[in-house]
């Protein structure tokens, strides 16, 4: 099972990615810990991605596209896996199915988690309280701006994979268990078809 989970900064990938993982055997992949990987391996595409964030940049599609290469190749992720930070812009998308492609492999599932705007606001703002504001992105000024970046430019994400057909949106809103069963049988649905 290799699947998108997509969705607004507080809307519950993470919380419903390792559910995923726990239930079915497969990999969160996220981007972050797999440059930190790689630049700690020392590979040549780490040692590329380490240069470009110290220099504090932004690390390009093509690395990220290696990177990704290289993290499902590896024998954990034969059973699937989960991506979780990428793609972010429509041309990373078309350089993952341009991969998938060249690996004979394809996605399963893009699930797009929707929650409302004022809704995330709350949820982040009663996380902060819950925590005593332990996450740096836990407020409503920061949440606000990712939301902008996330509606300007992961949006259309989700908008590529359902002119392909492959976007399935779930509602986000109600307990963890709610959001998880909508999920499950989406997907049963998806492995049935």
């Amino acid at each position: 099972m290799r699947l998108i989970l997509l969705g607004p900064p507080g809307a519950g990938k993470g919380t419903q990615a390792q559910r995923l993982v726990a239930k079915h055997g497969i990999v969160q992949l996220s981007t972050g810990e797999m440059l930190r990987a790689a630049a700690a391996a020392g590979t040549p595409v780490g040692n590329r991605a380490k240069a470009i964030m110290d220099r504090g940049e932004l690390v390009p599609d093509d690395v990220m596209v290696q990177i990704i290469a290289d993290r499902t190749a590896q024998p954990d992720s034969a059973r699937g896996f989960i991506l979780d930070g990428f793609p972010r812009t429509v041309a990373q998308a078309e350089a993952l199915d341009a991969l998938l492609e060249k690996m004979r492999q394809s996605l399963d599932s893009v699930i797009e988690i929707k929650v409302e705007d004022a809704l995330l606001v709350e949820r982040i703002a009663g996380r902060a309280k819950e925590t005593g504001g332990a996450r740096a992105d836990d407020n409503a000024d920061t949440l606000r701006k990712r939301l902008s970046v996330y509606w300007a430019q992961t949006k259309p994400v989700a908008d590529y994979y359902a002119r392909k057909g492959m976007l399935k949106v779930i509602d986000g809103v109600g307990s963890v268990e709610e959001v998880a069963a909508r999920i499950e049988d989406l997907l049963s649905a998806v492995t049935e078809a």
